[in-house]
């Protein structure tokens, strides 16, 4: 791929000299890119799509099934493959044209939801189907997630990263407002394989935004060469840099314990407020909101720093404890919006500051790490917290995952305070801060500068 006029020496430097000053400007400033503009229009139209058939897949499972566990299940399968081979993912998206693997695996993607609506129209499918189309999607999401959180450095360049990751997820928290409002009408009154059809149709869009797009625009980036040893060598990176590491850990643990919304949202709609579908997807949808703000609010003032990313993990886990609690539906409605930015926050929170950290030939395995563990942890979180809720309640399965999330956060905010060589104070007195980190006493060898965490 040759680089666009005025590109940099340097792999992974902005081709418009302009670019770091466009980064300050507004919330919307890489929508003056040409090629994003096009990435960002086809993503929503086919986010949409994933969102529709997000709820109806969640919907027809619990239908044909009538159990949680089954819907776990679901979504333990569509995520398996990222967990089996998700850093196979992250070292295609290093080493191919992102590009053109995008063209593939999104092509495969809209096979997939159209074989799923040919299914349902016709009255053949049955829960196995399901479970197997689940994890055909979850093998083409392997290597779609890497190279398409990557691609998106080729097409704004590194000022504009931030920015662009933060409307990626105001593209995909738009989405989830409208489609699963959508598909709550369209199962109620037509039947699940409307929304199916629709999302397989909806790749289209994607498709036909990569094919416009002006390959000579794009920004390109340093790819790794053909060798023996490059997941070892991707491990190792992360594993020898603090800064990558715990944020990936921290990941690991909420997105096994505390984004398994398919599962309580159900159950709860089901088993503790007694509705049906509608209900179902205006909490998705209410959700989406706060997901839609937060992502808002980190492209125009976002933070990278390790603190405020823990800090967002623990208040996730505090709002699911008391979204268990809450004792009548208004009250656990309105808890969506306040769940969905703070969760959206975190995750726009982690995700920058690795891209940001990772050099331009580790960034595809960095990313097929980090979304390994996000989304390949859920094959171990939702069949466990799918069996806690079907046996003690939805109540206690959430309040268990919003525990574990902030357990952890508690876990990794400590080791990062003693590599950063800091200890916890606490001080009871009136007009003092009761809880800080503050440096440890002096004397004390102080870390080596690889060693200190990014706080």
């Amino acid at each position: 791929m040759s680089p666009g006029p005025g590109a940099a020496s340097a792999p992974d430097q902005p081709a418009d000299p302009a670019a770091p000053r466009l980064s300050a400007t507004s919330t919307f400033s890489s929508l003056r890119i040409r090629n994003y503009r096009i990435h960002f229009v086809g993503s929503t139209v086919s986010n949409i799509g994933t969102w529709m058939q997000r709820i109806a897949q969640d919907w027809l499972v619990h239908t044909l099934t009538g159990s949680a566990t089954a819907v776990g299940a679901t979504v333990a399968l569509q995520f398996l493959p990222m967990l089996l081979f998700g850093l196979y993912g992250g070292v295609l998206a290093d080493r191919l044209d992102k590009r053109k693997l995008l063209l593939c695996t999104q092509s495969a993607m809209g096979l997939i939801g159209l074989t799923l609506a040919a299914l349902t129209f016709t009255g053949q499918v049955h829960v196995y189907h399901v479970y197997a189309l689940a994890f055909a999607l979850g093998l083409a999401t392997v290597a779609d997630n890497p190279a398409r959180q990557t691609f998106v450095s080729e097409l704004v360049g590194p000022a504009l990263l931030p920015n662009a990751v933060s409307l990626n997820s105001a593209s995909f928290q738009s989405a989830r407002i409208i489609g699963p409002a959508v598909a709550g009408v369209l199962i109620t009154a037509v039947g699940s394989g409307w929304a199916f059809l629709y999302n397989g149709l909806s790749f289209l869009a994607p498709v036909i935004g990569l094919l416009l797009m002006r390959t000579g625009e794009l920004i390109p980036t340093e790819r790794a060469p053909r060798g023996k040893g490059q997941l070892r060598e991707g491990l190792a990176h992360v594993r020898a840099r603090p800064e990558l590491l715990w944020p990936i850990v921290l990941v690991g643990f909420v997105g096994t314990f505390g984004f398994n919304f398919p599962i309580w949202l159900v159950a709860f709609t089901d088993r503790v407020f007694h509705s049906g579908a509608g209900t179902y997807g205006l909490l998705n949808t209410l959700m989406a909101v706060g997901s839609l703000t937060g992502a808002l609010l980190a492209a125009k003032r976002g933070s990278r720093r390790m603190r405020f990313t823990a800090a967002c993990a623990g208040a996730f886990g505090l709002l699911l404890v008391g979204a268990a609690g809450a004792p009548v539906f208004w009250l656990f409605a309105a808890l969506m919006v306040p769940l969905g930015l703070v969760g959206m926050t975190f995750m726009i929170s982690a995700n920058t500051s690795l891209q940001m950290a990772s050099g331009p030939a580790m960034r595809g395995r960095v990313m097929s790490l980090y979304m390994m563990v996000f989304l390949g942890s859920t094959p171990i979180g939702a069949p466990l917290l799918g069996w806690v809720t079907d046996h003690h309640g939805p109540r206690i399965g959430l309040l268990t995952g919003g525990l574990l999330c902030a357990g952890a956060t508690v876990g990794v905010a400590l080791i990062l305070a003693r590599i950063g060589g800091l200890r916890l104070k606490i001080d009871l007195r009136p007009g003092h801060r009761h809880l800080a980190f503050v440096p440890r006493a002096t004397g004390r060898v102080a870390p080596a500068p690889g060693q200190r965490a990014n706080a």
